[in-house]
């Protein structure tokens, strides 16, 4: 974690100038002016720009915070979005078809996505980025393009959606190859985990050091846990987000699947999930 940053600096004028309130932000700035004083505060010296593919994977680029606030142009080929959950591509034909040509994708950070990435040893902050094409359409497939549009439908009726999501995963222990069946990892009290301890606080009590970890990871960028719960399965937990706005609640539901994931591998567990 970054060291604790003082609330004064020197002014240029001999006095001491207070620490602009939105440096402290732990999600989001404005503008690129805003980005600068935001990483120098907290010492970043990597960005990952990323962006969901339609699977939710984390997929984009990393780079020096310098070469990150230097107007660099980022792009991705759009390929990689024709990838499976596996990483093969699908066939030709019944619907789909590949473009002609492998064209670039532009990745355009949208800054009220900036947070840290807290699981890094070294300062590490993350953006996520829409996807346009080189004239600047946005990109008809992606994820948050495609919800950005069903949300512009809605405000055409003078609607507004608010969603809660929830998000179901399981706990197992880590195995060499993905196709060995998935067992229940070992909690604190030493044994494995078994099913049939819905809403159980002792099921979650199991697991206490990683749910810590959790929670610090999610305070840590901004990501608002309502509840969780332990279901029914072993090992398989419930984490609510608080209600909000659908594209917010779906930037924070990306960016809290990696956080469990990489809480988790730090206990030595794998997490699956539903979806």
């Amino acid at each position: 974690m970054p060291p604790a940053k003082k609330e004064v600096r020197p002014s240029s004028r001999g006095g001491r100038a207070r620490t602009p309130a939105f440096v402290k932000n732990q999600r989001g700035v404005k503008n690129w002016k805003e980005v600068s004083a935001w990483l120098e505060w907290r010492g970043i010296e990597d960005i990952e720009c990323i962006t969901p593919d339609q699977a939710g994977v984390a997929r984009g680029k990393m780079m020096p915070s310098k070469k990150f606030t230097s107007n660099t142009s980022l792009a991705l080929p759009s390929a990689v979005f024709m990838t499976t959950i596996s990483g093969g591509y699908p066939e030709d034909g019944n619907g789909f078809h590949y473009p002609e040509d492998d064209g670039d994708l532009k990745l355009m950070p949208d800054l009220s996505t900036l947070t840290v990435v807290p699981w890094e040893e070294d300062p590490t902050a993350a953006v996520i980025c829409d996807l346009v094409h080189q004239d600047g359409r946005s990109v008809e497939f992606t994820p948050r393009n495609v919800l950005k549009r069903v949300l512009a439908a809605y405000d055409k009726r003078g609607l507004r959606p608010v969603v809660a999501p929830e998000i179901e995963f399981y706990l197992v222990r880590k195995n060499p190859d993905p196709d060995y069946p998935l067992t229940p990892p070992v909690g604190r009290s030493g044994r494995p985990i078994g099913g049939g301890a819905g809403y159980s606080i002792a099921g979650v009590n199991e697991f206490d050091e990683l749910i810590d970890d959790i929670y610090h990871f999610s305070e840590s960028q901004g990501l608002e846990i309502d509840t969780l719960i332990h279901e029914e399965g072993a090992g398989q937990l419930e984490i609510n987000l608080r209600h909000g706005d659908p594209i917010e609640l779906a930037d924070q539901v990306f960016m809290f699947k990696r956080t469990i994931r990489e809480a988790a591998l730090k206990h030595e567990i794998y997490a699956t999930f539903m979806a």
